[in-house]
C-alpha cells in the first residue's frame, strides 16, 4: 500500500476504478432486474401452467428472504474487510476474490441445472437456495470492497467526489448497457426465433455480463492503491456484535442518510425492474427496451458530469430534493403515458436523469460519515460504515425481487404471456404498484433528508483537519504536542473538587477527571471551540470534542436524567459545531431542587486517561463565572493509564 498521495490520484486509478464500477453494475443490473425476467419469463416450462406459476412464486419468495437474511450479515461483511490485513490492503482482495466467486455462481443460476426441477422441485429449490446465498455472500464482499476503497483511496472530499464521478459515469455505462444488450443479445444468440427469446439465449448474454464483472474486478485489484495515513489507523479492530452495533447506531448522520437512502431505493428498485416488464407486456414492443435504456446512459453520463458543478453551486440538501422533484415528475408522465413510445421515454428519462445524482450525494455523505463517526465515536470503521450503502441497495432489491415476483403472476406477466394475453384489469393492478407506491416512497425519503442530514462538504472539512491534529497522536503516545489545553467554567457558581460530588461515578474519576460547579444560574456555555459528540435525549448533559482533541462530558445535575427532559432546553444538536461562549444548554433550577435532586454541575475529561498530567487551576470554593480558566490539561505529556497522580490540585495562581 502507498503511504501518501497528498490527496490526489492518478488518472490511472481513476480510470481502474470507473471500470470496476462498469462491472459492478452490470453485474448488480443483471442480478436484480434479468435474473427474475428470466425466472418468471423462460426457466420454468412443463407444459403445467399452475405448476410453472408455483415454482415462479416459491424462487422469487426464496430470493427475496435469502436477500432479507443476508442484510444482518452485511455489516458482519463490513467489520470483517476492515478488520483484513494484508500487503495488498484491505480491500483489494475482497475485490477479486468476491467478483470471481459471484460471476461464475451468477451464470449457473442462468441455467436450468440439468432439468432439475423437472425430476425434483425440492432439490432444485435447494440447491438454487445455497448457489444464491453464496453468490449473494461473495458479492457483497466485492460491492462493499469496492465502495468502501472510496475513503481509503484519498481524504479529500473533492477528490472522493472527482472519484466518484468517474466512478459513477461507468456505472451508467455499466447498468444501461445491460438494458441495451439484454434483448438483441438474447435474441440473437437463441436457439429459437421468437419475440422473448429461449433459454440459451439467456445464459450466453449472462456470459457476457458475468465476464466483464469478472476482469472489471481484477482491474481494480491490479491497478489502484490504497493510501496509508495516520487517520486511517485504528488502535482496535471493532469486534463482537455489541462493537458493530455501536458503530453503526452512534453515527446518527449514517443512520439518518440511510433512511432517507432506504425509503427511495425501494422505490426506484420496484420501478426500475418493472420497466422491463412495461416495455414487453403493456406496450407489447421489448425491442423498444434498448431505446430506453441507450437514452439512460446518454443521460446517466451527462447527469454524472454534472455533478461536481452542481455540488458546488448548491448544498447537497437542495440537490437532494431537486433530484428527487424530478423523479416524482417522471413516475407522474410516465403512469398516463400508456403505449405512446414517445411519452414513454420522456417519463423514463425524467426518472432516470437523477438516480446517478441522487446515488452520489448519498455516496458522499456515507463517505463523509466515516470521519464523522471517526471523531464522535473515537474509532474508524470504513468498511462497516460502507456496508450500509450495498444493504440498503440490496434490501431495495430484495423487496422489488418479491414483488416483482408476485406482480408478474398477479398481471398474467410469466411464461408463455405477451402483450395481447394482458387484461385491462391486470394492466391497472401492474401500473399501480409500478408508480403509486414508489411515488410516495420518494416523498418520505425527501423528508428524512431535508430534516435530519446536515453532513456538508464545509463540515466534512472541518472535521478532516481536527482529526490530521489529533488522530495520530493519540495512536502513538511517542509522538508529544506542545499544546496545553485551558478549561474554562461552563456555568457561573462555586467550584466544587470532583471528589465531593454527591455520586460515586464522578467522585471516584471513573467518568474522568475534572471539577464541578454549585451553579448560581442556569446557562452552560461552551468553555472552548469543539464538535458536538452527544446530546443527551433528555438534555441534561453534552458531551464536546475540543480541536485539541479534548473529550469534556459537562453533566447539570445528579439524577436528573429522572426528569425526562423536563426543566431542560437544549441549543445544539450532534455534529455541531460550536464556539467558545456559545449556549449549549439552559436549566430551570427550580424544577430540579423541587424534585429533591441535587444541581450541582460536572465537568470532567472522558479522556483523561489518553492525555497528561491535568491540574485544577483554582481551590475549591471560589466563586467561579463562566469563561474562567478553571482547569488545564497538558497534552505534552500523555500519562500512564489508571495513574492516580495524574490529577494535581494546586493553589489559587491570583
Amino acid at each position: 500500500m502507498s503511504t501518501s498521495n497528498n490527496g490526489k490520484m492518478t488518472m490511472r486509478e481513476r480510470l481502474a476504478y470507473s471500470f470496476g464500477a462498469f462491472g459492478n453494475d452490470s453485474f448488480y443490473g443483471l442480478l436484480c432486474g434479468y435474473l427474475i425476467m428470466f425466472i418468471t419469463s423462460h426457466l420454468f416450462d412443463t407444459g403445467n401452467k399452475a405448476l410453472d406459476n408455483k415454482m415462479i412464486s416459491a424462487v422469487t419468495l426464496i430470493i427475496m428472504c435469502l436477500r432479507f437474511i443476508e442484510l444482518f450479515i452485511d455489516p458482519f461483511i463490513g467489520n470483517a474487510i476492515d478488520r483484513t490485513k494484508t500487503r495488498w490492503g484491505h480491500f483489494r482482495p475482497w475485490v477479486v476474490i468476491g467478483g470471481t466467486v459471484s460471476a461464475v455462481i451468477l451464470l449457473l443460476l442462468f441455467t436450468n441445472m440439468g432439468g432439475l426441477y423437472k425430476k425434483s422441485a425440492i432439490g432444485y429449490l435447494v440447491l438454487f437456495a445455497v448457489l444464491y446465498i453464496t453468490m449473494d455472500i461473495f458479492y457483497s464482499f466485492k460491492d462493499v470492497g469496492f465502495w468502501s476503497m472510496l475513503p481509503s483511496l484519498t481524504t479529500s472530499s473533492r477528490e472522493r467526489e472527482k472519484t466518484a464521478t468517474y466512478a459513477r459515469v461507468g456505472s451508467a455505462i455499466g447498468g444501461g448497457l445491460v438494458g441495451i444488450l439484454v434483448m438483441p443479445a438474447v435474441l440473437f444468440f437463441s436457439a429459437k426465433g421468437t419475440s422473448r427469446g429461449d433459454d440459451r439465449g439467456w445464459f450466453m448474454f449472462a456470459l457476457i455480463i458475468c465476464f466483464l464483472a469478472l476482469i472489471s474486478a481484477w482491474g481494480v485489484g491490479i491497478f489502484t492503491r490504497e493510501v496509508n495515513s495516520s487517520i486511517r489507523k485504528n488502535k482496535q479492530d471493532t469486534v463482537g456484535i455489541v462493537g458493530i452495533f455501536k458503530v453503526l447506531s452512534g453515527n446518527d448522520q449514517l443512520m439518518w442518510v440511510g433512511c432517507a437512502y432506504l425509503f427511495y431505493c425501494v422505490a426506484i428498485n420496484i420501478v426500475n425492474s418493472l420497466e422491463v416488464y412495461y416495455f414487453t407486456y403493456i406496450m407489447g414492443r421489448p425491442k423498444a427496451f434498448s431505446i430506453f435504456s441507450t437514452i439512460n446512459i446518454a443521460l446517466g453520463i451527462v447527469a454524472t458530469s454534472l455533478f461536481p458543478i452542481l455540488s458546488k453551486k448548491f448544498s447537497r440538501k437542495t440537490l437532494f430534493t431537486c433530484a428527487l422533484v424530478c423523479l416524482l415528475c417522471g413516475l407522474s408522465l410516465f403512469a398516463v403515458a400508456g403505449d405512446n413510445l414517445a411519452l414513454v421515454l420522456l417519463a423514463a428519462s425524467l426518472f432516470g436523469l437523477p438516480q446517478q445524482i441522487v446515488f452520489l450525494i448519498v455516496l458522499m455523505v456515507i463517505t463523509d460519515s466515516v470521519e464523522y463517526g471517526q471523531l464522535k465515536l473515537g474509532h474508524r470503521d470504513e468498511s462497516l460504515a460502507l456496508s450500509v450503502r450495498p444493504l440498503l441497495d440490496k434490501f431495495g432489491g430484495a423487496v422489488a425481487n418479491g414483488v416483482v415476483g408476485q406482480v408478474a403472476i398477479i398481471a398474467g406477466m410469466t411464461t408463455g404471456a405477451s402483450a395481447s394475453t394482458i387484461t385491462v384489469t391486470q394492466a391497472h393492478n401492474f401500473k399501480l404498484l409500478m408508480f403509486a407506491v414508489p411515488a410516495v416512497l420518494v416523498v418520505i425519503s425527501i423528508f428524512v433528508f431535508g430534516k435530519k442530514v446536515f453532513l456538508s462538504e464545509e463540515k466534512h472539512a472541518e472535521i478532516v483537519a481536527q482529526l490530521e491534529k489529533t488522530w495520530g497522536k493519540h495512536l502513538d503516545k511517542g509522538e508529544k504536542t506542545p499544546n496545553q489545553v485551558v478549561i474554562p467554567a461552563p456555568i457561573n457558581g462555586q467550584l466544587i473538587k470532583l471528589a465531593d460530588v454527591n455520586d460515586e461515578t464522578f467522585s471516584s474519576g471513573a467518568a474522568g477527571d475534572g471539577f464541578a460547579i454549585k451553579p448560581t444560574d442556569g446557562r452552560v456555555f461552551a468553555p472552548f471551540d469543539a464538535t458536538v459528540k452527544q446530546v443527551f435525549t433528555t438534555r441534561h448533559a453534552v458531551g464536546l470534542v475540543s480541536d485539541d482533541g479534548v473529550a469534556l462530558l459537562i453533566h447539570v445535575g445528579i439524577g436528573t436524567v429522572k426528569l425526562k427532559g423536563t426543566g431542560f432546553v437544549s441549543y445544539v444538536e450532534n455534529g455541531q459545531r460550536v464556539h467558545k461562549g456559545q449556549e449549549l444548554i439552559e436549566f430551570w433550577d427550580p424544577v430540579i431542587k423541587k424534585a429533591g435532586l441535587d444541581d450541582t454541575v460536572i465537568v470532567t475529561v472522558t479522556n483523561a486517561k489518553k492525555l497528561g498530567p491535568i491540574t485544577i487551576m483554582k481551590k475549591a470554593g471560589k466563586q467561579v463565572n463562566s469563561g474562567d480558566p478553571v482547569m488545564e490539561v497538558d497534552l505534552t505529556d500523555p500519562k500512564p493509564e489508571n495513574d492516580p497522580s495524574a490529577l494535581k490540585l494546586t493553589s489559587d495562581p491570583a
